[in-house]
């Protein structure tokens, strides 16, 4: 019985040490389109919590028109840091019909938070300077959000 215990100990903390330990960027999540004005941005979606902690961190390249969406269970005050992450990103803080919140551009392999002005469900990371060049800003609407991604 001790050999069982201390066989499950050791499957316990190689199962936690795997999901935290990110040696490759995550380039498998589902997909979805969402819409800017007449932009269209092809999101990865980071839905559970491994997902979201490992967001786009060791990335090296994005496509212009790509992002990650991350999808929350209730609306809350999401705060990102960009430990570990090689891209300068800009975060949309997205309420749930949509609208930005607030932008943040956050620059790579820092760890200052960057959060909602208020509770937000969704963030959208696209890379720094998409919004700006697009003329999106604060109070635009984005489409095609799901309201039903977990």
């Amino acid at each position: 019985m001790k050999l069982f215990a201390t066989g499950l100990l050791s499957l316990a903390l190689s199962i936690v040490n795997f999901g935290h330990a990110q040696n490759a960027p995550q380039l498998d999540l589902p997909r979805t389109k969402i819409t800017a004005g007449m932009y269209l941005i092809d999101a990865q979606v980071a839905a559970t919590p491994d997902q979201r902690s490992t967001g786009l961190m060791l990335r090296q390249h994005m496509p212009p028109s790509e992002g990650m969406l991350f999808v929350f269970d209730r609306p809350g005050e999401q705060c990102f840091w960009m430990k570990n992450t090689l891209l300068p990103l800009t975060a949309a803080f997205l309420a749930d019909d949509g609208t930005i919140v607030n932008l943040a551009d956050m620059k790579p392999q820092t760890t200052d938070s960057h959060c909602s002005r208020q509770p937000v469900r969704f963030v959208l990371e696209m890379n720094q300077g998409w919004f700006d060049k697009k003329g999106i800003k604060a109070g635009a609407r984005l489409g095609g959000i799901p309201l039903g991604a977990r």
